[in-house]
Order: structure tokens, then sequence, then C-alpha cells
């Protein structure tokens, strides 16, 4: 039975802020038409961790497992900064994704990805390009935000044309402004059209 196009919001965030930037994502890629957004996160797990982990998180969307990402139109990525890199249960998940990589399961697809830190020059525009790479050594299509969005030239906070950031501030209580919202948006509604016109085309 045939499923119905999606593109996967998936996003690890520890202080809610990285999570919100998903949730207007998705409400972007959801004015594409006829696509819809699948958001996921995953477990505070790395190669470290010991302690068992729930399969179902207490609250909040469902952990994703490999059917999300085999079965997607296009992925948007998130992760909070850490020294200039994406978070290590976020790494840790996708250096968990070479049989995808063995089969081809995301080539031609669209992939883009998004950031939030606490201070103000905290290493987006790095974790966003270092995001990049394994979604490019998967075959997927990056996607970022072109300058027509005049949110690029007008934040004083977060948005970059690699994919959109937020600054949180030094103890994460700064909020989304208008700006960085917006850019969320764009993103998910670039990806999804983008999707929508690559899977046309193929058909």
């Amino acid at each position: 039975m045939n499923q119905s196009p999606y593109i996967l919001v998936l996003y690890y965030s520890r202080g809610g802020k990285t999570a919100e930037m998903a949730s207007h994502i998705a409400r972007g890629v959801a004015t594409a038409g006829d696509i819809e957004a699948r958001v996921r996160t995953v477990p505070p797990v790395t190669a470290q961790t010991h302690e068992p982990i729930s399969d179902i998180p207490d609250d909040g969307p469902l952990y994703c497992d490999e059917d999300d990402l085999r079965h997607c139109s296009g992925l948007i990525l998130g992760s909070p900064t850490r020294f200039g890199n994406m978070a290590a249960p976020m790494k840790y998940f996708v250096d968990q994704t070479s049989s995808l990589w063995m089969s081809g399961a995301l080539i031609d697809k669209p992939g883009a990805v998004f950031t939030a830190t606490s201070s103000l020059h905290g290493g987006q525009e790095s974790t966003l390009l270092s995001m990049m790479l394994p979604l490019m050594h998967h075959g997927m299509v990056m996607v970022g935000l072109p300058y027509s969005e005049s949110g690029l030239t007008q934040t004083t906070a977060g948005g970059t044309p690699y994919g959109p950031t937020h600054w949180s501030g030094a103890t994460n209580n700064r909020a989304l402004d208008d700006t960085e919202a917006q850019l969320c948006r764009a993103l998910g509604q670039r990806v999804a059209k983008l999707a929508l016109a690559l899977e046309e085309k193929s058909s």
C-alpha cells in the first residue's frame, strides 16, 4: 500500500529550543501542498550510554526508526550545537544509518539542517555545515535558504543561508523571534516543494 509522502523533521533537543524550531519547520512543510511533516526525535543515547532507554519517549514525538528515514521524501535534521558540531546523541543516531547508505535509500532526496546555540557566535554555521556531511554521503540534495528570504539580511539573532538557527541566550530563556521562526517555516516549505517536484519528475 502506497503511503502519503512526508518530510521527516528529525531533531534532538535538551532545552526545548531545537524542538520549537522543529515545530515551526513542520508548519512550513504543511503549507507546501500534498505532503505531510513527520516529526521525530532521537533518544539521549551515545556510545557511552549504559542504562537502558525506553523505546517510547515519555512525551513529545516518537523516536525515529529506520523506516521513517527509508521512506521519507526529504529530511530536515536539527540539533543543538556542541563545540561547533551536532550533539552526541544525534551523531550516534546518524552513525547507525549505514544500511540506508548501502541501499541508497536517501539518494536524490532533499536534505536540510537547523541548529540552536546559547551563545550568539557559538558555532552555528560550523554545526550546520558538519551536519550536512553525512547527508551528502547519503547522496542527498542539500537545501539552504536563499537571500530572497528577507530575514537573512534583517536578523539580529539567528538565521543563515545554510539553514535556520536560533540564539537561545546563556540561560536558554530567549524565545524564538519572528525572524527566526519565519526562516524555520521557509525552510520547511522549500524542502517540501522541492521534494514534491523531484517526485513528480521521477514518476
